[in-house]
């Protein structure tokens, strides 16, 4: 959090978090580490809210996982190569052949 303002002259977007961050270490200070414990999860969303860590994790394995059911379950309709280089006239090689010039 570099200044605490955001773009539009207002708060920042994670100001909220930084100042529940903060609360919890000034209520939990005088218990030393086990204060600090205490507030892991206060930090786990301020550093959520800055860096979208597990947000990135969470897309890239929902990427993952549809990448890997698209492999398994291939479309029916799919385009073959032949289809894509006739220019998406079916049973029309000579017209092709015309429009691209061979």
């Amino acid at each position: 959090m570099a200044s605490g303002f955001g773009l539009n002259g207002g708060p920042s977007r994670c100001f909220a978090f930084w100042q529940e961050l903060l609360g919890c270490y000034v209520v939990n200070a005088s218990e030393g580490v086990d204060g600090k414990k205490k507030c892991i999860y206060a930090l786990e969303d301020y550093s959520e809210c800055l860096h979208h860590s597990k947000e990135i994790v969470r897309a890239k394995r929902l990427q993952a996982a549809y990448r890997k059911a698209e492999a398994t379950f291939p479309r029916e309709n799919a385009p073959k190569a032949e289809d894509i280089r006739n220019l998406g006239l079916l049973g029309k090689e000579s017209e092709s052949a015309k429009v691209l010039g061979l």
